[in-house]
């Protein structure tokens, strides 16, 4: 997108201050630094192209130019905002879900904890971290990727998860500035609903696996696998194991897979 073209795009949203990058390393490191250096609540950090992208534990997240939508928000938590980081992410995966769904007709299911699916393959991955100052949180980054156009699928040697674009569920090409000016409105107005019941049931309604049997592996603890419930009010991810008991995940080091049938284990649960 040229600059005169995002100007337009952000006009009327609540995007206080941005900055384009034709190619950057991440946009996430570039908005952690501009947070530290005094930018505003809800500036926006927003590149054509990522050479260095990183999702959680460092996984890269490599965008092509002009086929992804790139983006870091920076937010200023309020003091009610403060108890609630751990449900930013989840805030992302549902202004993404009611984006894609309102401008694409397209129905996505939110992967916990920060991925977002199109007929269960991948096609945006979300990092959000946190800015600190002393035990206080200074800003929240919230760092969305998505796969617009076909051009946007990273070859399969980058791919932690099958993946898709937009434009290949939908099946035409898909404005870039179109979904980006969406998921603005959205996310700010979702953020005034952090952690309320609308919230965490527009989560679990649209939470992608419900019912059906997961793997959770950690790098610290056993296999589990159980089938998903649900979440609970502290965003952790609630399964059933095969003893029938109700086991809260939290987020972490973790992968989440559905079972197939020659898994170990994967004729366990009921």
């Amino acid at each position: 997108m040229e600059r005169h073209e995002i100007a337009e795009t952000l006009r009327g949203t609540a995007v206080s201050a941005w900055h384009h990058f034709e190619s950057i390393g991440s946009t996430n490191t570039e908005a952690q630094c501009w947070a530290e250096s005094g930018a505003p609540d809800f500036a926006l950090v927003l590149a054509e192209q990522q050479t260095s992208g990183r999702g959680r534990f460092d996984r890269r997240w490599i965008t092509s130019p002009g086929a992804s939508l790139a983006l870091s928000l920076i937010l200023r938590p309020t003091p009610d905002e403060v108890p609630r980081l751990a449900l930013f992410a989840p805030l992302c995966g549902i202004a993404v879900h009611e984006t894609v769904q309102r401008v694409c007709g397209l129905s996505p299911q939110i992967k916990w904890p920060n991925d977002v699916l199109l007929k269960g393959q991948k096609f945006c991955g979300i990092l959000v971290e946190s800015s600190w100052q002393g035990s206080q949180p200074a800003a929240v980054i919230m760092g969305i990727g998505m796969n617009i156009n076909r051009g946007s699928i990273p070859p399969p040697e980058l791919r932690g998860f099958p993946a898709t674009s937009l434009e290949a569920e939908y099946g035409s090409p898909i404005d870039r500035a179109v979904i980006l000016r969406e998921l603005l409105f959205s996310i700010h107005a979702w953020r005034g609903k952090l952690g309320t019941p609308v919230f965490m049931q527009y989560w679990e309604e649209h939470l992608a696996f419900k019912g059906q049997q997961v793997r959770i592996e950690n790098s610290e603890r056993p296999l589990i696998i159980g089938k998903i419930k649900g979440i609970n009010e502290l965003g952790q991810l609630l399964l059933i194991n095969d003893s029938g008991e109700m086991v809260p995940v939290t987020v972490g080091d973790i992968h989440l897979r559905p079972v197939q049938p020659d898994d170990p284990g994967g004729n366990n649960v009921g």
